[in-house]
């Protein structure tokens, strides 16, 4: 899903922040940054198994838009069975601080602090 420029008007298409949500936002493509964010290469199934209820289509699709915008690579071998693992890309790899300090703003912010703690995921980027 690379970002048109159509659907941003006016003031939206100045805002770096919507963007950025545009782009990295939502409930499975931060969940993906961090898993993806050790730097290690993940397979689907991999990617998959470690969020737990996310189905095929919403993983294929959250992979393909962090994909289309440099975020993600794919890297298919050519091998029987096939085999596709994902990295992140050197732009991908600037996000990685951006979710470390949004993770520990989060952790000082929250209510119930005596809960308040990396997940595994996080705590698996430093």
């Amino acid at each position: 899903m690379a970002i048109k420029k159509e659907k941003f008007v006016g003031e939206e298409l100045l805002c770096p922040i919507k963007y950025f949500l545009e782009v990295a936002g939502g409930k499975w493509k931060t969940s993906i940054l961090c898993i993806l964010a050790t730097g290690e290469p993940h397979r689907y199934s991999r990617i998959r198994r470690k969020l737990g209820n996310i189905t095929n289509t919403m993983l294929a699709k959250s992979l393909q838009e962090l994909e289309d915008e440099d975020i993600v690579e794919r890297i298919q071998y050519n091998e029987i069975p096939p085999r596709v693992e994902y990295l992140l890309t050197d732009k991908g790899k600037t996000i990685v601080p951006i979710l470390l300090k949004m993770a520990e703003w989060s952790s000082r912010s929250m209510v119930d602090k005596s809960n308040a703690s990396f997940c595994k995921k996080c705590q698996s980027i430093d």
